[in-house]
């Protein structure tokens, strides 16, 4: 099919790419002329494994390209919007902003018979709002909504083998089911579940789940504080309940907590739509989800002035990781250089480390020292920090490490490595929620 895809940043650069590798003509349009121009030379713009590979071949074949003119998208059959929703300033809101300048200006293009399809996190009601721009301005095509599920790290693998396809469509559009059928032709043959629903309800679908996973993040956080005060041992607690298969032991691993530009401003907007909807008392827990995820990196901070004799002033101090989750260069809210940063206004002398994310995170926070040598951050560390659980820090060994450091301090802040076998090695190891 001819696709445009508007919005070329992490959903819609991994979209378009995917689209065309599936085998469909698409054009990619956003309004950032470096981003384009990078995308266009089939040089992703952000780390994400998988999609330089399929970025130069849908390139290499023709069946993808990029432009920044909207009106490149004219004869296209669907067009996914896939614009950013950050949070509002001042707000607990979502800004829709983006989501309605594309629509607006993506109007006068839609051919007959043309399906816009949504791909962005947006409040509930705002596809209905936006189906009845779509009726009277361009009432010769139709609207779908069609959440995202993608895990950073493994964005192309869940666009090319999805683990469910929501369609929200208009009431009787058997249309838009069809035509996204057409589009996703390859994972539904695959036997991938697809459920068809109203707009409410695919919109509510991606809100729900992400606050269903931060609700069971921060559970097993505040499971920790108490195995703190009374001695327990938390990634035990985890393994225990685990076994219940109405809990499931995935997402239940104490820590520094979540990040990311997705689980915290989307658990904020949806308790932000609730309150406009006059039933904020419904997701009023979800105020002490984020609470308790951000009072995590407040205890991996005091664990570290602990560990360090009630002081860290002028202590070198390795922070290994500053994205969010491994296999990522994404550090918007990101726990692990809130910890850095903060460590840093105590007086620490912070070195941080990351394989992806040192660059974005030189731009947010220049203040830090930065080095992409896990060797050279942990060289004469008083303390060392691990609050991103990529493998290379997963891997580490106690003893060879404790040749390049000052003092065999190390703070777990994921709980991932095996602290009896650090210990042996002559380290302190501090964790949250563990003995």
């Amino acid at each position: 099919m001819r696709i445009s895809v508007i919005g070329c940043g992490y959903l819609g650069a991994v979209h378009a790419s995917a689209m065309a590798e599936l085998g469909h003509e698409v054009v990619g349009i956003d309004v950032d002329d470096r981003r384009i121009a990078q995308l266009a030379a089939a040089r992703p713009p952000f780390f994400e494994p998988g999609l330089p590979e399929i970025l130069r071949s849908a390139t290499a074949t023709g069946r993808l390209r990029f432009s920044t003119d909207i009106a490149d998208a004219a004869g296209a059959e669907v067009h996914f919007v896939a614009v950013g929703t950050p949070q509002a300033a001042g707000s607990h809101a979502a800004d829709l902003s983006h989501v309605d300048a594309a629509f607006e200006s993506l109007l006068p293009h839609l051919a007959d018979g043309a399906l816009v399809v949504g791909k962005s996190t947006v409040p509930v009601g705002t596809a209905a709002r936006l189906a009845e721009r779509i009726a009277e301005a361009a009432p010769h095509a139709s609207l779908a909504w069609n959440p995202e599920f993608l895990r950073e790290g493994y964005a192309v693998k869940d666009t090319l083998q999805p683990d469910r396809l929501v369609y929200g469509v208009g009431e009787g559009d058997e249309h838009a089911a069809s035509v996204l059928d057409h589009v996703y032709r390859a994972a539904i043959e695959a036997g991938t579940p697809r459920i068809v629903t109203d707009y409410a309800t695919a919109e509510l679908v991606k809100v729900a789940a992400n606050a269903f996973l931060a609700t069971k993040i921060s559970f097993i956080n505040a499971m920790s504080e108490i195995a703190d005060a009374t001695g327990a041992d938390v990634t035990a607690l985890a393994d225990a309940i685990g076994h219940d298969a109405r809990i499931g032991r995935r997402f239940l691993n104490a820590g520094v907590g979540f990040g990311g530009g997705c689980l915290p401003k989307d658990i904020r907007a949806f308790t932000a739509r609730a309150e406009e909807l006059g039933r904020g008392e419904s997701l009023a827990f979800l105020r002490e989800v984020d609470a308790i995820n951000l009072r995590q990196r407040q205890r991996v901070v005091d664990l570290a002035v602990d560990a360090l004799g009630g002081s860290v002033h002028r202590k070198r101090v390795a922070v290994l990781g500053v994205s969010f989750k491994p296999e990522s260069d994404d550090v918007r809210d990101s726990p692990a250089l809130d910890v850095a940063v903060q460590l840093r206004g105590l007086g620490a002398e912070v070195v941080a480390t990351d394989p992806q994310g040192v660059e974005n995170a030189r731009a947010r926070h220049p203040q830090l020292e930065y080095t992409s040598s896990t060797r050279e951050a942990l060289r004469g560390a008083d303390l060392v920090v691990l609050v991103t659980e990529w493998r290379e820090y997963r891997a580490l060994d106690p003893v060879e490490t404790g040749r390049l450091v000052a003092e065999r301090r190390i703070i777990d802040g994921r709980n991932v490595l095996d602290a009896a076998e650090w210990r042996a090695a002559g380290w302190q190891v501090h964790g949250l929620g563990r003995r």
